[in-house]
């Protein structure tokens, strides 16, 4: 039976992971209409009448002087009210980035025998592998995704030798220029939290894992039945977030039961507060729910970079920000079993942050 007729959840888990085609192998069969797996709830798709249409929206802040006492305010308020904010005149070049995102095309442009190479389990390094939607072998409804990700160290020359040629200098040249960002970014959103220095120690909480997925949603044809990325919040410290032209993410809105568009401005970054900030903040800087949509023509990519803890770090509220007697309103949880917890079921809105709640 061909995986365009297959009507058991078996047989398209079996083509898809099991035999390493991805969702980009299965569009590829000529798929006329979208299989029963990937069909969302009702509840779960994005109605219209959710979407927001407002004057204020997600801030867009230029950061071109990182020095300047504005920025500072201007993030940690967005970070406080938005959980998301865009930066422009971040010093990566345009050029490193539409390289970044042409790459991500090339890549799942390769035959489908190429792409299997990096297969998560079939990769020559753990630092690379491909893999679709979130959590297939315990998601309900699969997403209209796959994704190839590449866990950045810095200062490893050997791990990139083995990554796919098509992306892999594009990816290096992005990283090395983004992490200068990323520790922008958290120093001043620590300073607001009265962390005067981000040791070793603390960098480790912060960014003791950098990942970078690229993110590949093909075509649909029925895309009001699916979803690119279910509802959730990110587990990581913050989000970096490279969008194409064409769009397709929303966050939860202020107004109950409402949805933003983040709309592509080009050579932007989006940036999001992840659960982890929440915790140690806690509450002060909020991370929010959004999702992903499909396009019913065109293949889209996006790159993300989750900053993540170091897996051995404990999170929780920092000492700063319980310096004034406030009480905690989470627990120390190790940053492994966290994330661990995160990926052992579908993405189900903000429910993993409950695991470190008090």
């Amino acid at each position: 039976m061909s995986p365009t007729t297959a009507s058991s959840s078996t047989n398209i888990l079996d083509f898809v992971v099991h035999k390493a085609n991805g969702l980009k192998g299965l569009v590829d069969t000529g798929l006329e209409s979208i299989p029963h797996q990937y069909i969302q709830p009702q509840d779960e798709r994005l109605n219209t009448s959710q979407i927001l249409i407002s004057q204020e929206s997600i801030p867009i802040i230029d950061v071109s002087n990182w020095d300047d006492p504005q920025v500072a305010e201007s993030i940690s308020q967005a970070a406080s009210k938005w959980g998301f904010f865009q930066i422009i005149n971040h010093g990566i070049p345009l050029e490193i980035v539409d390289n970044l995102k042409d790459s991500g095309h090339g890549f799942f442009s390769l035959p489908n025998e190429e792409r299997k190479k990096y297969w998560k389990g079939n990769s020559s390094t753990d630092t690379v592998f491909l893999a679709t939607s979130f959590s297939p072998l315990t998601e309900k409804v699969l997403e209209w995704k796959d994704y190839l990700s590449f866990h950045y160290i810095p200062g490893d020359e050997k791990s990139p030798s083995l990554w796919p040629p098509i992306c892999k200098d594009q990816v290096l040249d992005y990283m090395k220029r983004a992490e200068l960002v990323i520790k922008r970014l958290l120093e001043l959103l620590l300073k607001k939290l009265n962390v005067k220095e981000i040791d070793k120690e603390r960098e480790y909480a912060l960014m003791g894992s950098l990942r970078i997925n690229m993110n590949y949603y093909p075509h649909c044809p029925n895309p009001e039945l699916a979803a690119g990325i279910g509802r959730h919040s990110d587990v990581s410290s913050i989000t970096v977030l490279l969008q194409d032209d064409i769009g397709g993410l929303y966050v939860r809105g202020i107004e109950e039961n409402s949805w933003i568009h983040i709309p592509p401005v080009t050579g932007a970054l989006v940036i999001n507060i992840g659960d982890v900030l929440q915790i140690m903040s806690n509450d002060r800087y909020k991370s929010i729910e959004h999702r992903v949509i499909v396009n019913g023509s065109k293949n889209r990519v996006s790159v993300p970079i989750f900053v993540n803890p170091g897996p051995h770090a404990l999170i929780g509220p920092l000492p700063e920000v319980l310096g004034s007697g406030e009480a905690p309103k989470y627990k120390s949880v190790l940053y492994s079993d966290y994330f661990t917890y995160f990926f052992s079921k579908g993405h189900d809105g903000k429910n993993t942050i409950d695991f470190a709640k008090i």
